[in-house]
Order: C-alpha cells, then structure tokens, then sequence
C-alpha cells in the first residue's frame, strides 16, 4: 500500500464569529513560493463565507485574516459560499465554490487578476428542477439506476423539504488547470458519479446546454462507483493534477456502513485528452478518517480533499477534517502514479 503521511491539523475553528462552528474543504494554490488557502469558514448558524490564509510552507501559517475574504453578496449564495478549489489559467485565477441560497446549492464561478478582488460569473451548473433532470436521463441507455433513485430520494428527503419546483443540487465543481482540446473543463458531480462539462465561454452553459448534455449524460461520465468503500458515491476533490501518464484526480468516496456514512479520499488516473476514459484507480482509500478530529466534529467520520500543492515528488493533499478542521496529508507522486497503474 502506497504511505501517507498526514500532518496533523492546519486550521482550527476560532472564536471569531465567521468561523467559530467550524472550517473546511480549503482550495490551495502557490504563487511565488507562498500558497494561498481560501476555505470554508462557517459560524454557529450554520453561515458560511470564504476565510484566507497564506502558508510559507506547506504545512507552516504566516499569516490569517480575521475576517472573511469572500462573503454572499448574491441570491444565489445569500445562505453561504461553501467548498472552494482554484486554478490559474491564461493569467487569471478561476475560483469555484457551491453557491447555497437555503434551497438550492450549485457551483457557482468568480474570477481575479490579484486573488484580492473578485469577479462573480454566476452559476455555471444546471439550474433545472428535479423534475426536468428525470424527464432527461431516465431513457438513457445504460444509466445506472442510482441515478433516478438519488433523484426521487433528495427531492422528498433532501434535509429541507424539495419538492419538484427546486433545483437539483450540482456541486463539488473543480476546474482543469488547462484547456482539453481546446476548451474549459470541470468536474462536477451529479449523485452518484463524477462528470467532466467542456465549454468555451460561460455564456454557453445556458439551459439549453443543459438539455443536451443531460440527454447524454453517459458520454461526460468520468468516474462511476466501483469499490466497497465508495459504494454509495463518489464525488470531486481536488483540481484535477496533470502528469506525463495521464490526470491524477483525487476525489472521495462515500460508503455506507451500520454505523453511518464514511468519507475517503481516493485516487485515480485518467486519460490526457480525454478524462472519461480511465487508467486505472486505487483499490482501497488513499487515507480515512482515523484519529478523533477526523471521526468527530460537525460531520462525523469525514475526510474531504480539495486541495493540493506539489513540492518536488511530495504531493501534499488538504483536506476537511469531521467538518470542523482542516487536515494536511502528503504522498509521493509517482510512487502513488505507479501504485494506480500497478492495480488496474
């Protein structure tokens, strides 16, 4: 088995009131020899907006803002900006993040020059209710049934009563550090597999889009369930990560158990030009929850990566922790490149 190493706790919850329930799920990306953590800061309402850290080393703060960088300023996200990644292309930084307005949540897109200022673009995922969504995929050939069933179950038992007239929840979106055959393209994760969406402008993932994509939906699948440990879903993590034997996608994997949903972080590797195709995947977790502050918190037995920073062959993975911590894990990256293609 591949060895991680996990560092301990980066970030606590503070007494500040944007961040004293908890925080979570960071996106992390270095410029100049100083990462940049933007993550989910949440107060005791359940209230959450965007905290910012820089590090100095990958498991080292210099310095913590005591108030939020990013806070809902839209209606779309006027109940909390939740789970952010980053990537920098063509000089500009594209933050994604699941934008929540009580009701609704779905990947939401702003973008910065200086990662000081923002610019919101709005919500690029599908704005449809669940019914339009069902009309869509239930005739599509080879589907797994999971599909229609999450469908039926988040729209009576989603939390907060769903009925048809919502939209169906679209999150975990996180963009490809580079144009695929020339195009912008993210994953995101329609329950209970992962998709890949390609584009060239964001005026183009309009409703019609949509239509069409959700019609075949089957052709953007990029990864589907297959071990016991992710049985129940899976979904995105952390930018996809580039190397010269395919992408390195680092996700999760929800399994079920008599005790509860257990989080883990897993790994697979897809083609270059062409992300649905996959070489090959981990057959057991990259790593789990273990130790007390990943088994206890908001969210119990949770570990969720979104994050990485690659220095050398140490890969360093960030993570949320129970939802209440933020967790660091480092790997080597070829030993884990090698570790995949030896299990397929």
């Amino acid at each position: 088995m591949i060895e991680v190493k996990k560092h301990g706790i980066l970030l606590n919850p503070t007494e500040l009131k944007f961040e004293n329930q908890g925080v979570a799920n960071p996106a992390c990306i270095e410029v100049d020899g100083k990462i940049h953590v933007f993550y989910r800061a949440t107060n005791k309402e359940n209230f959450s907006s965007l905290g910012y850290c820089k590090l100095n080393t990958p498991t080292e703060v210099v310095k913590r803002n005591d108030k939020p960088i990013l806070t809902p300023q839209e209606k779309y996200e006027s109940m909390g900006m939740e789970d952010p990644r980053i990537v920098n292309m063509e000089e500009t930084y594209f933050l994604t993040y699941t934008a929540y307005d009580g009701i609704n949540a779905l990947g939401a897109l702003a973008t910065s020059k200086d990662m000081k200022t923002f610019d919101r673009k709005g919500i690029i995922t599908a704005q449809m209710t669940y019914k339009e969504f069902e009309s869509c995929i239930e005739h599509c050939e080879g589907i797994n049934d999971k599909y229609l069933r999450f469908v039926k179950y988040f729209s009576r038992h989603g939390g907060i009563e769903t009925p048809h007239s919502h939209f169906i929840w679209d999150k975990d979106i996180a963009f490809f550090p580079k144009k695929i055959n020339g195009k912008f393209a993210f994953l995101h994760r329609f329950y209970p597999d992962i998709q890949i969406v390609y584009f060239n402008e964001v005026k183009d993932l309009n409703y019609g889009y949509w239509m069409n994509y959700l019609h075949n939906i089957d052709k953007y699948i990029v990864l589907k369930s297959k071990m016991s440990f992710e049985a129940s879903y899976i979904g995105g993590g952390c930018p996809p990560i580039e190397t010269l034997e395919g992408w390195l996608i680092i996700y999760h994997g929800v399994e079920d158990t008599p005790n509860g949903y257990i989080y883990h972080a897993c790994a697979a590797l897809t083609d270059l030009n062409d992300p649905t195709k996959e070489i090959g995947r981990l057959k057991y977790p990259l790593f789990s929850p273990e130790h007390d502050w990943e088994k206890q918190g908001v969210m119990s037995n949770v570990v969720f990566p979104s994050a990485t920073v690659l220095r050398g062959d140490n890969l360093f993975i960030y993570y949320g922790a129970a939802d209440k911590y933020i967790g660091v894990a480092s790997v080597s990256l070829q030993g884990l490149i090698d570790e995949i293609k030896n299990q397929k």
